[in-house]
């Protein structure tokens, strides 16, 4: 279970980093907030847990990024909206960092950039001048390169969250995004994670995928 004194500590200290000695309001009521959001009933996934993991995931990735704090910060916005039945919670969680840093101090292009890489997390694919965007997008992603037992739980994680569509109907969106995945040159851009994660988490994708075309209703809408 993640700790959430920990977690307001790592919160602060990218929020410091990020505004620089002008300072601004006090952190703990912004991440108190955020935290509010990523524990709210309808996340089976998407929860501090996973935060805590991309966080996590991003200190792995540390020397690859160009601007940890705003990179740290993105990983606090980048889903902290999020309906399973909508389908604009990364552009709301981007507008949502814009208006809450820019409010907590952040210089605007720095806020900007928070939002651009929010954003970029509805595609997942950074460029290749982008070392920020590589690193928020390989940390978001780094589940799918997950041991086999945390993987079969992030599968249910996943469908327990979009529990109101029918089998047949998540089946068929799930088995999409895999292929869409797979099709990926690369599924992870920094070195750390070409080098560390890639082939595993094609064979997850893959073992995931024949599981699902193997089903008797045949193969598994954006889930």
């Amino acid at each position: 279970m993640a700790d959430p004194d920990t977690l307001r500590t790592r919160f602060a200290r990218a929020l410091e980093g990020a505004r620089g000695p002008a300072g601004g309001p006090d952190p703990a009521p912004y991440a108190d907030n955020l935290l509010t959001r990523w524990q709210e009933p309808q996340r089976r996934y998407h929860t501090v847990e996973h935060l805590t993991a991309v966080l996590d995931h991003i200190d792995v990735l540390e020397r690859h990024a160009h601007d940890l704090d705003v990179v740290r910060l993105a990983a606090w916005f980048h889903d902290a909206v999020y309906l399973p039945d909508r389908s604009e919670n990364e552009e709301r969680s981007a507008r949502l960092a814009e208006r809450a840093l820019a409010e907590a101090g952040v210089p605007a292009t720095k806020t900007a950039e928070v939002a651009r890489l929010v954003r970029l997390t509805v595609t997942h694919d950074p460029a290749d001048d982008d070392p920020d965007g590589q690193v928020l997008c390989d940390a978001d992603l780094a589940i799918l390169a997950s041991p086999p037992s945390a993987y079969a739980a992030y599968t249910t994680a996943v469908r327990e969250e979009y529990h109101f569509v029918p089998n047949d109907a998540f089946r068929t969106g799930r088995a999409a995004i895999l292929r869409q995945l797979l099709a990926l040159p690369k599924l992870f851009r920094t070195p750390h994670g070409a080098s560390e994660w890639e082939a595993t988490a094609r064979y997850n994708l893959r073992s995931e995928l024949e599981l699902l075309e193997d089903s008797p209703s045949g193969p598994a809408s954006e889930f």
